[in-house]
């Protein structure tokens, strides 16, 4: 099935700024269970962006402003609705366990064979949705991005803290300095993933204790609204609650 939707490119994408240099973009017309948040973080020397949506709509086009100074897109993950806007990016980086998708982002290994479904629309975008011809253009990483590491914009840097256990190459990112955390798919406020083919339930318990241990002021996740300390300890232990009495919630598409 491909329906046509009646927008443009500028339609399809929403921003908002919402201090400390960080602009939240998003799809608009995309369930937020599916819907990534794309993280626009500014810095002196270079800006930095942590994901980049789906891909079924130019997001370069949509702002022509992130061609004003050099990008670093960031992947916090391979899943399809995270790198779809990748390959408009000259520099690109991701951990190394995530390096092979990026560059080779197969249906099954971005999964969207498994939730890039029409049904996560509520309308279509410019050039329609063809379900199974979907796929992600790929986008090899040009810097490869380990625990620890720094990335440094100039007037602010961020620590890449490596969070295995919804993929194996899951990464947040931390700016101690204001106590902020992009979180990715690691921890958000809703159902979190920890079912795909690569996902592991004990890798995800070590890295909701390690990232409990960070003094986290604010949370920008991978998906739904952003949070602070009260409800990100909230969130890890019923995690960690579940997981240790071996019954976690199970994983519901969420369509509105």
């Amino acid at each position: 099935m491909n329906i046509q939707a009646d927008m443009t490119s500028e339609d399809w994408y929403a921003s908002k700024r919402l201090g400390d240099g960080v602009t939240h973009i998003y799809e608009r017309f995309i369930a937020p269970f599916y819907r990534c948040n794309i993280w626009h973080i500014q810095g002196r020397n270079h800006d930095l962006l942590f994901d980049s949506g789906m891909g079924v709509v130019s997001l370069i086009g949509a702002f022509p402003w992130l061609r004003e100074k050099e990008v670093l897109a960031v992947a916090s993950h391979s899943h399809f609705d995270h790198i779809g806007n990748h390959h408009e990016f000259d520099v690109r980086a991701c951990h190394p366990n995530e390096a092979d998708t990026l560059a080779h982002p197969c249906p099954h290994a971005t999964l969207a064979d498994r939730f890039a479904v029409i049904e996560m629309f509520s309308k279509l975008p410019p050039d329609g949705f063809v379900q199974a011809e979907y796929t992600v253009r790929p986008a090899p990483a040009s810097r490869l991005l380990e625990d620890g590491d720094v990335i440094d914009l100039g007037d602010r840097s961020f620590e890449v803290i490596h969070v295995p256990g919804h993929s194996p190459g899951s990464i947040a990112l931390w700016e101690a300095a204001s106590g902020i955390l992009f979180s990715g798919d690691a921890v958000y406020d809703g159902p979190l993933v920890d079912d795909a083919f690569h996902s592991c339930a004990d890798d995800y318990i070590e890295s909701m204790e390690k990232l409990k241990k960070l003094p986290v002021r604010l949370v920008h996740g991978g998906h739904f609204s952003s949070f602070g300390r009260e409800r990100y300890d909230v969130l890890i232990d019923d995690y960690l609650a579940g997981r240790r009495s071996g019954g976690c919630p199970q994983i519901q598409r969420i369509l509105s």
